[in-house]
């Protein structure tokens, strides 16, 4: 009987013993976060890194992945590779009262362990819940047509903003980090429809690139081509001008000259405007006042002759 008593009582000392070593001791991730419960109270948070604390009961460790970027995913799920579609969650109506097929992706994190661990029973259930009221309430303000072709990056930002006043509302701890809408399919009783139009955007789109392309091309031709004629205008205006002042200058010097000698600058003139104007020709100057013929040949360049 002493045997068992000692044997028990040996048995509970290395229990003890055994409990001291497991459970004063705790490791924190290079990823998390640990929140230090003593008697059931938050005392402390601690980082990354190897610490003590008083041995279970008295003290319990929470520890949180708070620098992990985590994803819920809403109107599908991923297993395995696949991708499966959760109807229940991802079909809802537009603003035009039609039926729609939206899913999407909410990348998150823990941003105040405590507030995550104490402020609602089941955060991430909220912020499922959560997501699909923002959801549904921005389809339900959205067109069909809008949605399925140029509105989701409006949409999806409509929700990330609700999204985010929803979880600061019920203080959750939890940091929105991104909203990603996936897919948002119409019915499939009119899916080649909206198909068709939405070929027909993407077609009106490529032509509207397109021409704003050849008009980012063809403008600064233009505008050089008409620079180009703009400086040629200047220099044949230019060249005009001197021109003008050069015969100017011309007229002038044959006006000082004639004043100062009216019979010679005369007759030099009537030689060179004979010359001009008939250019090669041999001209014969007639005076038959005493009988004779005296013969004055011109020939451009100089020269002579009977």
């Amino acid at each position: 009987m002493r045997l068992i008593r000692r044997a028990l009582l040996g048995l509970l000392l290395v229990a003890l013993v055994a409990d001291l070593a497991l459970t004063t001791w705790f490791r924190v991730e290079e990823h998390e976060s640990a929140l230090v419960l003593t008697m059931g109270r938050a005392t402390r948070q601690v980082e990354k890194g190897l610490h003590t604390k008083l041995p279970w009961p008295l003290e319990t460790v929470v520890v949180v992945p708070t620098k992990q970027t985590q994803e819920l995913q809403f109107g599908f799920r991923e297993q395995g590779g696949q991708v499966r579609l959760v109807e229940d969650e991802a079909l809802m109506i537009t603003g035009d009262e039609n039926l729609v097929w939206a899913d999407l992706l909410v990348e998150w994190r823990v941003q105040d362990i405590q507030q995550y661990l104490f402020a609602v029973d089941d955060p991430e259930r909220l912020l499922r819940n959560a997501t699909a009221a923002s959801l549904r309430s921005v389809m339900g303000t959205t067109g069909l047509d809008f949605a399925i072709t140029t509105g989701k990056f409006e949409i999806q930002d409509e929700v990330e903003r609700q999204l985010v006043e929803l979880m600061n509302a019920y203080g959750t701890g939890i940091q929105i980090i991104d909203v990603k809408l996936q897919d948002v399919e119409p019915p499939k009783q009119v899916a080649a429809e909206f198909k068709a139009v939405t070929d027909a955007r993407e077609a009106q789109q490529t032509k509207i690139n397109e021409a704003g392309k050849y008009e980012a091309e063809r403008i600064p031709q233009a505008r050089a081509e008409a620079r180009q004629l703009l400086e040629q205008a200047e220099a044949r205006k230019q060249a005009r001008i001197n021109q003008a002042l050069g015969d100017v200058a011309q007229y002038k010097a044959i006006y000082e000259a004639y004043k100062a000698n009216p019979t010679v600058t005369r007759e030099r003139l009537l030689l060179e405007t004979l010359e001009q104007i008939l250019p090669g020709a041999e001209i014969v100057i007639m005076d038959s006042s005493d009988g004779t013929v005296k013969y004055l040949p011109i020939v451009p360049g100089g020269g002579g002759g009977q």
